[in-house]
C-alpha cells in the first residue's frame, strides 16, 4: 500500500512538472491561446494618453471547429475612454506576403517607435522610444501577424499533422481566414458598434482591398475606411510591360531629382512641381509608344527616348538599348553607375549601396532593407519581451516561409469597388512615398483609378504623397505628417449620426 501511494505521489509530481513545462513561457511551441496585459501611457500631440496593451495569441479554426493555426497580435486600447461605441478601432497588417506586423507597429502608428535618426537610419543602442505622433489618441489599434510571421504558426491536428498550406498561403485563402479571425477578435473585445478601419502596407494593400469585401459580404461587418500604405497591386505589377513600365516611370523622376541627376531646369524646381508633367508624359506618350512595341517608328522611338532621359536622368543610349522598356530594377543599378558607381535602394531610393561589379542590370542587394533590419529586429524582440512582457522561446519571424503563394483569381479591386458601392460610409486613403521603387506612388495612383471605372466614387478616395520611400514614416517629418493624415481621414469618415445613403 505504501509503495502504491508513493508511486501515485511520484506520478502526480511528474505530471504537475510536465504541465508546468508545457505552459512555461520559455517554450518552443507557440501557445494556441495566450494573453499578457500591461498598462502604460504616452504623450501624443501634447496630451497624455493612457492605454492598455494586450499581447497574445488567438486561434484560427477550420470548418469543423478544430484549431488549425494561431495568430499573434498586439492590441492597444486607450484606457480613459469609456464609450467603445464611438471609439474607432483599426486592424493593422504589413505585407510581404510573409512579413510580420512589425514595421508599422514600432515605426508608424503605435505608441512606441524605433530609435533611429531623423531620416530613418539605424542608431545604437537599438530600442524604442515614445511616439508623439501615434494615432492612439483617436483610435484603438490591433496589429495582426498572419500565419508563419511574428509568433503566428500553424497548429498540428490530433493526428500530429499540420494543415494544408493552401488554407493560408494565397490571396484568397489569406483573406478568408483573416476575415474569420478579425470577426472573432471584434466579438471577443466587444467592438461591433465601433467605427472600423483596416490598414495594410505593401502586400497588405492587396490584403485589405480583399478584406473590405470579405468582411462586408461574409461577416456583415461594414467598414468606415480602408487605408493602403505603399500598396502592392498584383494586377498592376503583373501587367504587360506597356502598362507596368509606364505607370512606374514617374517614380524615376522623383528618385533622379533626389540624387540631382536631372537637368538644371528641373532640379531648380520643387519635386511636386515637376511630377505632374512626368505623370502626364508616362500616361499620354510613353504608354502608347510602348504599346506599339517593335512597330513604333524610329522617329517616335527617338522622341520618346529623349523625353524619358529628360525625366529620368538616364542616358538616351541606355534607354534605346532597352527599346524604351526601362524597369525600376535596371534604374536602381544604372542611375548613378557613371557618377559614383553606387546603386540606389529598391524600397527607398534615398539609400545607397555598393555592388561587387559596376556592370549588370540590377543591384546585388537591397540597400534599404539591410539598413532597416539593423534596427527593427533587435527592437521588436526587446519591446515584446521586456516592455510588453510577452515571454516565449518561439523565434520571432520578421519574414516567414509562405511559399508558394497562390496569386490566381485575384479579384480584390472589384471586391473593394463592390464594398464601396454597397456601403456609402466606406472611404479609401492611399499613402505613398515618392522614392519607393518597389510599389511606386504612380502605380498606387493607377490602382485608385482602376478600382472604380465609373468615377462616381472618386470623391471617397484620397491620395497622400511623402518625400521618402516605402516606409515613409521612418523619416521624422513624414512620420508626423502621415499620422496626421490618418487622423484627419478618421475624423472625416466618422459619420456622427449621418445615415448611410446616397443622396
Amino acid at each position: 500500500m505504501k509503495n502504491t501511494a508513493l508511486i501515485f505521489l511520484l506520478f502526480t509530481c511528474l505530471t504537475a512538472f510536465a504541465e508546468k513545462q508545457e505552459s512555461s513561457p520559455f517554450n518552443r511551441i507557440v501557445d494556441i491561446e495566450s494573453q499578457v496585459v500591461t498598462k502604460n501611457k504616452v504623450k501624443i500631440k501634447g496630451e497624455v494618453v493612457p492605454y492598455i496593451a494586450t499581447t497574445g495569441t488567438q486561434p484560427v479554426w477550420d470548418k469543423d471547429g478544430e484549431v488549425m493555426a494561431t495568430l499573434f497580435y498586439t492590441y492597444y486600447k486607450r484606457s480613459d475612454v469609456s464609450h467603445d461605441a464611438s471609439r474607432p478601432i483599426i486592424v493593422s497588417f504589413n505585407g510581404g506576403p510573409g512579413s510580420a506586423s512589425v514595421w508599422m507597429h514600432v515605426a508608424y502608428t503605435g505608441p512606441r517607435v524605433l530609435n533611429i535618426d531623423d531620416e530613418g537610419y539605424p542608431v545604437q543602442p537599438y530600442g524604442v522610444k515614445d511616439n508623439p505622433y501615434s494615432i492612439l489618441d483617436v483610435a484603438d489599434i490591433v496589429y495582426v501577424n498572419p500565419v508563419n510571421t511574428g509568433y503566428s504558426r500553424m497548429v498540428k491536428n490530433k493526428e500530429g499533422e499540420y494543415p494544408d498550406k493552401k488554407l493560408f498561403f494565397g490571396i484568397n485563402a489569406d483573406i478568408e481566414y483573416l476575415s474569420d479571425w478579425i470577426t472573432t477578435f471584434i466579438s471577443r473585445n466587444n467592438r461591433w458598434r465601433s467605427p472600423k478601419y483596416i490598414i495594410g502596407e505593401s502586400y497588405g494593400g492587396t490584403r485589405v482591398m480583399g478584406l473590405a469585401a470579405a468582411l462586408q459580404n461574409k461577416q456583415w461587418m461594414y467598414l468606415n475606411g480602408v487605408i493602403m500604405v505603399s500598396p502592392a497591386d498584383y494586377q498592376a505589377m503583373g501587367s504587360d510591360p506597356a502598362i507596368s513600365t509606364a505607370i512606374d516611370f514617374p517614380y524615376m523622376t522623383a528618385a533622379a531629382w533626389h540624387h540631382q541627376m536631372l537637368t538644371e531646369e528641373l532640379q531648380n524646381r520643387d519635386l511636386t512641381d515637376i511630377l505632374p508633367a512626368a505623370e502626364e508624359f508616362a500616361m499620354n506618350e510613353l504608354m502608347p509608344a510602348l504599346a506599339k512595341g517593335g512597330f513604333i517608328s524610329d522617329q517616335e522611338r527617338q522622341q520618346v527616348a529623349a523625353k524619358m532621359s529628360y525625366y529620368s536622368g538616364l542616358s538616351e543610349k541606355a534607354i534605346l538599348q532597352r527599346h524604351l522598356v526601362v524597369s525600376p530594377r535596371f534604374f536602381w543599378k544604372e542611375l548613378l553607375r557613371d557618377k559614383t558607381g553606387q546603386t540606389i535602394g529598391r524600397l527607398d531610393s534615398r539609400y545607397l549601396g555598393i555592388d561587387k561589379m559596376l556592370t549588370g542590370d540590377s543591384p546585388d542587394y537591397s540597400a534599404e532593407l539591410t539598413s532597416w533590419l539593423h534596427s527593427f529586429t533587435p527592437a521588436i524582440n526587446y519591446y515584446i519581451r521586456e516592455v510588453l512582457n510577452y515571454q516565449t522561446d518561439v523565434p520571432y519571424q520578421m519574414f516567414g516561409d509562405v511559399r508558394p503563394w497562390d496569386r490566381t483569381n485575384n479579384q480584390v479591386r472589384e471586391g473593394l469597388r463592390q464594398a464601396m458601392a454597397q456601403n456609402p460610409y466606406l472611404n479609401i486613403l492611399v499613402q505613398s512615398g515618392y522614392y519607393d521603387g518597389a510599389t511606386t506612388y504612380s502605380a498606387a495612383k493607377y490602382t485608385m483609378r482602376q478600382i472604380d471605372p465609373s468615377g462616381e466614387m472618386q470623391n471617397r478616395m484620397t491620395f497622400k504623397g511623402y518625400r521618402s520611400g516605402h516606409m515613409m514614416y521612418l523619416r521624422k517629418e513624414d512620420l508626423q505628417k502621415a499620422n496626421d493624415d490618418i487622423r484627419e481621414f478618421i475624423k472625416n469618415t466618422t459619420t456622427n449620426g449621418k445615415p448611410a445613403k446616397y443622396e
